[in-house]
């Protein structure tokens, strides 16, 4: 199940009020979710946002994708998106590898099975005439 933080409408009309959930992505906007972290009203000046971060921090770590805005949200909340990058490598690392990677073209384990089929129309096409086709036998 891939798993979504997401806005989600609540309020009257012409008066939204956002609700942050954790929610099923093949599920409606409005729809059942999983947990609410956190709500954003975006009338009031300032506006207001109210997120539980251990909750967010929590979906997270288990693969949750946030919304755009809801990204933005949380980064202006002050919680960290994604994984920190790896350590980069040196740039005379990094072209040794490359060289390697490109001198030594990769081989197959065990050759291809080609089909009876395939052996006979490539046999035809080196002696120069099409492969006589095969007739069906009438019931």
């Amino acid at each position: 199940m891939a798993v979504v933080l997401r806005l989600m409408r609540a309020g009257a009309k012409k008066r939204p009020f956002y609700r942050v959930v954790a929610a099923d992505s093949r599920r409606q906007r409005d729809g059942r979710f999983l947990e609410i972290v956190g709500h954003y009203d975006p009338l009031r000046t300032p506006y207001e946002l109210v997120i539980e971060k251990d909750h967010v921090e929590k979906w997270l770590s288990r693969g949750a994708v946030p919304s755009e805005q809801v990204a933005s949200l949380l980064r202006n909340a002050g919680v960290t998106l994604g994984r920190p990058s790896p350590p980069k490598k040196k740039p005379a690392e990094a072209a040794a590898t490359a060289t390697k990677a490109a001198a030594k073209p990769r081989k197959r384990a065990a050759p291809r099975k080609v089909s009876a089929r395939k052996t006979e129309k490539k046999a035809a096409r080196k002696s120069g005439k099409k492969a006589a086709p095969k007739t069906k036998a009438k019931k």
